[in-house]
């Protein structure tokens, strides 16, 4: 079923929506940006239809709701501990393909790592329903299409947003009950075909390229220009990283709660193991580390996609403009030339 809303009406569904749904969605939070005056575009709870923001890009991703940045885990004393509570009540995201596509990987990390299903996140992502947020095409660093994440069947409706409203497709019957006496429309989805940026993949399923590829100079560009500040991953739809940390209350250090806490790969130290061994102590390293992640080790071992989905976030809050895109390109340039030199070489 389709339907046309104005603001008024749009406000009711959502009001409707809310009684049984945490409704969460790009909303815009002024003077909260990283520069003075500037706003930032995050998700949060909203109870209004003018809160959404529908025309520009987040600035961090839809994870953030699955996953909180900070998450008790357990509470515990000198003799027990007892599991943090999980929301109730169920969870509906207002996300764009892209972000819903990141979710799956993110499933995939949590859910079928080896086996192992991490719990904390399997109760929460149960609660969790997509309504997909027609995207118009994303800025000059998305590049969607590219990763294949421009499309997506996993959503319970579509919402194509207008200044004087939106155009809803209904997938799940029994979402229709919130659009009770709302008019009727005629509405498809449609999804970004092109992005400005586009991105090759680089080849690398011959073992002795990767190899070689480890070793290229290329890297050593970012000893110079990545300050290690970890931004491009906590802006990351798809990475999962994080620790631990106790928390003790008051002076007795065996009563607190343990929770999770985001972290990055590309800080130094994350990597840091008994006897101060790093394994990538320099800033090049750790780069390299996540564009072979992200762009070969995860599909080898996951045998489904990259972990790339190409929202671009990445390069919209690194503070040193590192583009992703302009990255891969390199790396193909690298893999070329260093499967000429392994031609020239009889390899």
């Amino acid at each position: 079923m389709e339907y046309s809303l104005d603001i008024a009406q749009a406000d009711r569904v959502l009001e409707a929506l809310r009684r049984d749904y945490r409704v969460y969605a790009p909303k815009r939070f002024p003077k909260q940006g990283r520069y003075s005056d500037t706003d930032i575009i995050r998700y949060d709870e909203v109870r209004k239809f003018e809160e959404i923001v529908w025309k520009e890009k987040s600035d961090y991703p839809m994870k953030e709701v699955v996953m909180p940045i900070q998450q008790t885990l357990f509470y515990y004393t000198e003799d027990e501990y007892r599991t943090s509570k999980n929301p109730v009540k169920p969870v509906l995201i207002l996300a764009r393909p892209c972000d819903i596509n990141a979710q799956h990987i993110q499933d995939e990390i949590y859910a079928g790592n080896g086996g192992y299903t991490d719990y904390y996140y399997e109760r929460m992502r149960g609660l969790v329903k997509f309504a997909m947020m027609e995207c118009t095409g994303g800025d000059d660093t998305c590049f969607c299409v590219s990763m294949g994440s421009n499309k997506t069947d996993d959503y319970s409706m579509a919402v194509r947003f207008r200044e004087d409203g939106a155009d809803v497709q209904i997938k799940e019957d029994s979402f229709d009950t919130y659009f009770e006496g709302m008019p009727k429309g005629s509405y498809t989805p449609a999804f970004v075909e092109e992005n400005e940026t586009k991105v090759t993949i680089p080849d690398l399923s011959d073992k002795q390229v990767r190899l070689a590829l480890k070793k290229h100079p290329m890297w050593r560009e970012f000893d110079k220009r990545c300050i290690s500040c970890g931004s491009c991953t906590v802006a990351c739809s798809t990475c999962t990283c994080f620790s631990t940390r106790d928390l003790s209350y008051g002076d007795n250090p065996e009563a607190g709660e343990r929770r999770r806490v985001t972290a990055s790969c590309q800080i130094a130290g994350f990597d840091q193991m008994a006897g101060q061994r790093e394994f990538r102590d320099t800033a090049g390293d750790r780069m390299r580390y996540k564009i072979l992640h992200k762009f070969h080790d995860y599909k080898a071992r996951f045998k489904t996609r990259h972990m790339c989905v190409g929202c671009g976030r990445c390069a919209h809050r690194c503070p040193e403009l590192i583009s992703i895109s302009a990255t891969v390109s390199k790396v193909n340039d690298a893999v070329n030339e260093i499967k000429a030199e392994m031609a020239q070489q009889g390899r």
